[in-house]
């Protein structure tokens, strides 16, 4: 059978073929930048199509944005799928870290501030921010951890905007696993 589990045992930790276990694999640009989107309630633009379009709608390869190039999304001059590029690279870390899709969409999307506006308590907060980016909640550990880093960072709103940075930027977002 197919396995569901991306963990490895003694037996099975070389074999990448037999699917004993599932494989780690970052989800497709076009997946990604949709997800970060969604998550952070931001809306895609693309030239010629109307605002909010989603990356996975664009059929012309020649439209493009910087993220999609960067995370190697298939130019489509080609029926096969080794045209798209699932390599990590430098510039796709960079960018996630530094870049605008970070920071900017968690700013304009505005969701810190609507929770902070209606009085939600910080657990409140974490717990969505991890059912959002993660779909589950979060374990004990990482609760008490995050509000220990909310608690002892800087102004509220930030350290809140500050956490959801770092989910977004985390293997667990980024990989299908």
């Amino acid at each position: 059978t197919y396995q569901r589990a991306c963990d490895t045992n003694d037996t099975n930790v070389l074999d990448n073929s037999n699917f004993s276990h599932s494989a780690v694999r970052r989800i497709r640009a076009e997946v990604l930048l949709d997800i970060l989107a969604q998550v952070t309630e931001t809306k895609n633009k693309f030239p010629g199509l109307p605002e909010g379009a989603r990356a996975v709608q664009v059929a012309d390869g020649r439209t493009s944005t910087y993220f999609l190039t960067t995370f190697g999304r298939a130019t489509r001059e080609e029926v096969c799928s080794c045209a798209v590029s699932m390599d990590p690279s430098l510039s796709q870390a960079l960018h996630l870290l530094n870049g605008d899709v970070g920071n900017q969409r968690i700013q304009q999307g505005g969701v810190i501030d609507r929770w902070i506006k209606e009085g939600r308590p910080d657990t409140e907060i974490i717990d969505e921010l991890f059912v959002r980016c993660y779909g589950r909640s979060p374990q004990e550990r990482e609760r008490v951890e995050t509000l220990l880093a909310v608690h002892n960072g800087a102004e509220r709103k930030q350290a809140l905007e500050d956490v959801f940075w770092a989910l977004l930027n985390s293997p667990e977002f980024i990989f299908n696993h």
